[in-house]
């Protein structure tokens, strides 16, 4: 009885503890998911809750058209051209930006404080933006006018056409994205190398293990977690990019460089069709979870069985 007595105080003080920190954590995190309701989770809804209307934007009447957006988005081949421009840039945003960004963030960490002007140097390019790179670019790659149609004329050849060019453009504006966006990971990957003991390198070099195979068979493998991420956060991005694409070729020539992202665009505000444009917009929303969580669990797999 008095064990009973004794244990009642002591499960009842417990659950004060528990129901205070659970109070103090709710009150903490409720600004936080207020705004991501508002700016994240509403947005998404009304877009899903938009695609079954069809409205041009400015007047308040909307025709419920049920699912004859998403009946058109599902036969549209321009949205699918746009899927399978995107899956270009995905795959080459992952073999150039990744494998540059680690070569670069190699290079820095092998030099220390002798490279940081190559660290300044390097990151530059992500801290302007992207409107800006893309009317710099749209000008230096000009057909007539442009930095490569100078030299070519220069050598006795003819124009170089790159962004009006169908087969061209698209990889023309990927470089550029590419010299932009590569200092984002090689920072990344820069700040993952902090992370490996110093140790490790010492002893690798007491073994007689090469630069090459310190590389190979220590840095490359503890830098897996953050190559996971930062393809994740690659894939995201690709599926989802605009700015510098629209600026520079507007989507052209033809549907070269069409994007969802500036499909949607130029559907909604070109053709003030709201409606099909937020069905684009959810179908976007649909690709890119898919995609992202089908990366995530295939390289967290492949980790987990390889350890």
């Amino acid at each position: 009885m008095k064990k009973a007595l004794h244990q009642a105080p002591a499960a009842s003080l417990r659950q004060v503890r528990e129901r205070s920190v659970n109070i103090t954590a709710a009150i903490c995190l409720a600004p936080a998911l207020l705004i991501l309701a508002v700016f994240i989770a509403y947005p998404i809804v009304d877009s899903f809750v938009m695609s079954t209307v069809k409205w041009n934007g400015i007047t308040p009447d909307r025709e419920f058209v049920g699912l004859a957006n998403w009946a058109q988005l599902v036969k549209d081949r321009y949205f699918w051209q746009a899927f399978l421009n995107n899956l270009v840039v995905m795959f080459i945003s992952l073999a150039t930006q990744g494998v540059l960004a680690i070569a670069l963030a190699t290079f820095l960490d092998i030099t220390g404080k002798k490279g940081l002007i190559f660290k300044i140097i390097w990151f530059l390019p992500y801290l302007i933006s992207s409107v800006a790179i893309g009317i710099l670019f749209k000008f230096a790659l000009d057909a007539n006018f442009g930095l490569f149609g100078s030299i070519s004329r220069l050598l006795g050849g003819g124009s170089v056409d790159l962004l009006g060019h169908p087969r061209r453009a698209l990889f023309a504006v990927m470089g550029v994205v590419s010299w932009q966006y590569t200092p984002f990971y090689m920072i990344l990957y820069l700040a993952a190398y902090g992370t490996i003991p110093v140790e490790l390198y010492e002893a690798a070099a007491i073994d007689g293990a090469t630069r090459s195979q310190y590389f190979w068979k220590i840095s490359l493998p503890m830098l897996k977690p953050t190559i996971i991420s930062a393809a994740t956060v690659s894939i995201i991005g690709s599926l989802k990019y605009f700015d510098l694409v629209y600026v520079m070729t507007g989507g052209g020539p033809g549907s070269a460089t069409e994007l969802m992202a500036t499909l949607m665009y130029k559907t909604t505000f070109a053709k003030k069709n709201f409606g099909y444009g937020a069905a684009i917009a959810g179908g976007m929303f649909i690709l890119i979870t898919l995609t992202a969580l089908v990366t995530v669990y295939t390289l967290n797999r492949k980790t987990e069985d390889r350890t």
